[in-house]
């Protein structure tokens, strides 16, 4: 997060607040839960029982995904885990997790950082993380972040970049020449804040032909790159949609986006080193390529999200 403006577009993606995409992701994930959850109020302000490590996740698919994840790595070194998946938003998970009844959340950095202390500007991941230890509770602590960011981007659909040459290893400076004659679309706060056009011209000298005000990442913003009415778009980089239009997230070596890294948060005392350390281990191997093809497999091809937290630990040799 390189602005004290962090988008809030991406705030919302994070948090399970009332974005529409998350609504629908939530309604999606009410139709197809996927672990042993222990209760049917996700709210329930119990502390989790001794010996025993409850794993909780916000009310979207991403998130449920990675707390099977992250449960099944515990189960799989002999952690009695429990879930409570769907909670809510970040105001209420971290109040859980505050209390205890929540042992570990899968969050994300730069959207943590942004609730605890909207001033912070840090220019690294190692900064991220130093500032949030900074502002965490101190009953709380975070784990080693993983390399897979879910993130604001720019993204061009398929025949822009086969017209442009454009591949996963283009970068948003090499639209220099080129944006001028592109249309982005994205949330109607991309055209008037840093971490939008502001920034795109100050940071990479890039400035497009147009914008088109459509929504933050959702429906409306995919359909428009879909369909070529927009050629480049704000795209979350974890969004199946990618996969399946083949498109194209351009990387942004400036990190204008900031940081948006996975990363597991925990209860100190309810998590002992033999977690820490089977925890630290899937951080280590995730990547976004990676959480994207796994979102892929849950939202696109409708998969178990527990089914594929499991496939994957295995074939990463975590289980």
């Amino acid at each position: 997060m390189t602005s004290t403006a962090k988008s809030s577009w991406s705030r919302t993606r994070h948090t399970g607040a009332a974005a529409v995409a998350l609504t629908a992701a939530a309604a999606l994930l009410a139709g197809c839960s996927s672990s042993d959850d222990t209760s049917d109020n996700p709210l329930a302000g119990e502390k989790a029982k001794a010996g025993t490590v409850v794993v909780g996740s916000n009310n979207f698919a991403e998130s449920t995904l990675l707390a099977d994840i992250y449960g099944e790595a515990l189960r799989a070194k002999g952690v009695k885990v429990t879930y409570k998946h769907n909670i809510g938003s970040r105001e209420t998970t971290y109040g859980l997790m505050k209390n205890g009844t929540v042992t570990v959340l899968p969050e994300y950095n730069g959207a943590l950082l942004a609730y605890l202390d909207a001033k912070a500007t840090p220019k690294t991941v190692e900064e991220t993380t130093s500032a949030l230890k900074g502002k965490l509770d101190p009953k709380l602590t975070l784990l080693q972040p993983s390399s897979a960011e879910d993130k604001d981007s720019v993204t061009v659909n398929a025949a822009t970049a086969k017209k442009y040459k454009l591949t996963s290893e283009s970068s948003i400076g090499d639209l220099k020449d080129i944006a001028k004659d592109l249309v982005i679309g994205g949330g109607p706060e991309f055209q008037t804040r840093h971490q939008g056009l502001v920034g795109l011209k100050s940071v990479y000298g890039v400035e497009f032909k147009s914008f088109k005000a459509l929504d933050a990442g959702g429906p409306l913003t995919q359909e428009a790159l879909k369909k070529n009415t927009v050629q480049a778009a704000d795209i979350f980089t974890t969004d199946p949609t990618i996969t399946k239009e083949k498109f194209v997230v351009l990387k942004d070596p400036k990190n204008l986006f900031g940081f948006q890294n996975v990363q597991p948060l925990v209860y100190k005392s309810g998590l002992d080193q033999k977690g820490v350390d089977a925890l630290n281990a899937v951080s280590a191997k995730l990547d976004t390529a990676t959480l994207l093809d796994l979102d892929a497999q849950v939202q696109l091809e409708k998969k178990d999200p527990l089914d594929v937290a499991k496939a994957w630990l295995k074939s990463a040799g975590l289980d």
